[in-house]
C-alpha cells in the first residue's frame, strides 16, 4: 500500500512514535512499520485515525501477519489487547 498525503500528514503528526527512525527517513516507512508503531506506542486517537486511513481489516491483517512468526515486536499486553479487539471488530 502506497502512502498518500493523508498518511504522510499522519506520520508527521505522530513523528515521536517512530523514535527509532531517522527524521529524514520517517516519510519512507512501510505500512507494516506504521501499523506496528501506532499499535505499540500510539494512543486511542492515533489508533482510530490509523483505522480510518488504512482500514481496520487491513490493520488487522498486518497485525496477525506480524504476530504469526516466532518473534514479535509487540508488547505482550498490546498483542493480547489487539487479538481480542480484532477478533470482535475486524472479522
Amino acid at each position: 500500500m502506497a502512502h498518500n498525503s493523508e498518511i504522510d500528514k499522519f506520520i508527521q503528526e505522530n513523528s515521536p512514535l517512530f523514535w527509532w527512525i531517522r527524521p529524514e527517513d520517517k516519510m519512507n516507512i512501510s505500512i507494516n512499520a506504521l501499523v506496528e508503531a501506532v499499535l505499540n506506542y500510539g494512543n486511542e486517537k492515533s489508533v482510530k485515525r490509523l483505522f480510518d486511513l488504512v482500514g481496520i481489516e487491513t490493520v488487522a491483517n498486518i497485525f496477525y501477519r506480524q504476530i504469526s512468526g516466532k518473534r514479535s515486536n509487540y508488547h505482550q499486553r498490546t498483542k493480547h489487547f489487539f487479538q481480542i479487539y480484532f477478533k470482535r471488530h475486524a472479522q
